[in-house]
């Protein structure tokens, strides 16, 4: 199944309410698996965003519609990517 990279940002309404979060991290696991969405591991992190998820979907569309449901709660801004482990990055480079 393909990875997908979020890297989220706190809003000004997610910060005020930080000790909230692992009630929210929990409700994102909920609504992720509504989408076929598996969050694989979750970090806090510095810098440029606050958190990083690491996900398993079928592909970008069921990303997409996780990322809109929990935009539109106010707490998180989101930014994704696909990510390709080292050997099919190896299979596609190897293909050019």
């Amino acid at each position: 199944m393909p990875t997908f990279i979020g890297m989220l940002s706190w809003t000004d309404q997610g910060i005020r309410a930080v000790k909230d979060t692992p009630k929210r991290i929990q409700a994102a696991r909920e609504s992720a698996k509504k989408f076929g969405v598996e969050i694989k591991q979750i970090f806090l992190t510095s810098g440029e965003f606050d958190i990083l998820v690491i996900y398993e979907a079928p592909s970008a569309e069921h990303i997409a519609k996780l990322a809109m449901t929990n935009g539109a709660l106010g707490s998180v801004r989101t930014r994704t990517v696909q990510a390709w482990p080292e050997a099919e990055m190896v299979k596609l480079i190897s293909d050019l």
